[in-house]
């Protein structure tokens, strides 16, 4: 099959991350977006994206894209648009849509618009009059900004951000999709000591032992296109392909501790689905408790804050005591998400960095606070 263009969404502000991942991937970049990344690829692409992008959130196959003013444009101009090259003549598919800035504003309208052309299209490339709608599932996306009709189908499924590890939850999770991404944002690498001193459910110390061990995060789960015909074989020779790529020998160093017994608990479970236990020395630890006496660590925590706990006195405290830790590890790179206000001026240090983030609809930021290089042997 010719080359296709494929879309990675993300949250807003991870673009440049996943930009980095989708290239790491070998893939050729076509244009970056807000919260978008469009590629080229082939049809083997699109197992490799699902089962290799850490940070996105989905990944979408591009059918086409055009200017839609009308509804008899969009029905039109979709309904020449190569949908048989994918859909099955048992396919069954539904029609998602949103609209921004557009003249066509009425979801709705334009999915049962969508929805009608492609049947037509489809009848056509078939010869049939009837469709069963009896296999696999494919879910079409019409998405209208600014009168730019782009038409898509998911390759996912659910978010990337389930993984299959995740066995049990304590409140306010960081998303998995996130978590890799503070990872890759603090550019640790496997050869360095990591800590997490405040892990909850172990989203992070998980996250960073799969990237150490070259786990791909999509190796537990399903996908939409995993059933797809077109798909036939693909997916199992990608499959493969990840579990040959595993690291199982590079010694891991990552300390993961909280508070709470029953977080660490379900982080202990979680990293035991993950594969990754071995990775990992948990413990029920305060932070304040803990042996700080490594050199050139990198340290990468969610602390609680305020929207979690609804305690903001708390916040602040823990805040002021992990600044008077902190603060004194000079070989220590220390990279801390929150959305604490005032962090800075608490913690009693500005950040070398801070960028601007969403934890799930809760905007963070992320401090940034670079240590020296650890020497060379």
């Amino acid at each position: 099959m010719k080359q296709i263009e494929l879309i990675a969404t993300t949250t807003f502000g991870l673009e440049s991350v996943v930009k980095r991942e989708v290239k790491d991937l070998g893939f050729r970049v076509k244009s970056v977006e807000d919260g978008k990344i469009t590629f080229f690829s082939d049809l083997a692409g699109i197992a490799k994206a699902n089962l290799w992008l850490r940070s996105a959130d989905r990944v979408l196959l591009k059918i086409g894209e055009f200017k839609a003013y009308t509804f008899d444009e969009l029905f039109e101009q979709t309904k020449t648009l190569p949908w048989g090259d994918f859909i099955p003549v048992d396919g069954k598919f539904t029609v998602n849509g949103k609209s921004v800035k557009s003249k066509l504003f009425s979801i709705s309208d334009c999915q049962a618009i969508v929805k009608k052309s492609v049947v037509e299209n489809l009848k056509k490339k078939y010869n049939v009059e009837w469709f069963e709608e009896t296999g696999a599932e494919f879910t079409i996306q019409v998405s209208l900004l600014k009168d730019l009709a782009t038409l898509t189908i998911d390759t996912s499924g659910v978010g990337l951000h389930k993984r299959g590890y995740r066995q049990q939850n304590v409140e306010a999770p960081i998303k998995e999709t996130l978590a890799a991404a503070l990872i890759n944002l603090s550019f640790w690498n496997k050869d360095r000591v990591l800590y997490d001193v405040f892990c909850g459910s172990g989203t992070i110390p998980i996250e960073a032992a799969m990237i150490a061990r070259n786990i791909a995060p999509g190796l537990l789960r399903d996908f939409a296109s995993t059933h797809w015909e077109i798909m036939d074989g693909i997916w199992k020779s990608e499959i493969k392909k990840a579990k040959q790529a595993i690291d199982q020998d590079s010694e891991i160093k990552i300390y993961a501790s909280d508070i709470d017994p029953k977080a660490i608990e379900s982080a202990q479970e979680n990293a035991f689905e993950a594969a990754v236990d071995d990775c990992i020395t948990f413990s029920v630890s305060d932070f304040k408790d803990i042996d700080y006496s490594e050199d050139y660590a990198v340290l990468i925590s969610n602390p609680p804050y305020g929207e979690r706990l609804k305690d903001k006195e708390e916040v602040e405290q823990i805040t002021r005591d992990m600044g008077k830790i902190f603060n004194k590890l000079d070989t220590w790179s220390k990279y801390i998400i929150t959305s604490l206000d005032g962090f800075e001026y608490l913690y009693k240090k500005k950040a070398d960095r801070e960028r601007k983030l969403f934890n799930g609809r809760i905007k963070v930021r992320y401090y940034q606070y670079y240590g020296p290089r650890p020497p060379r042997d």
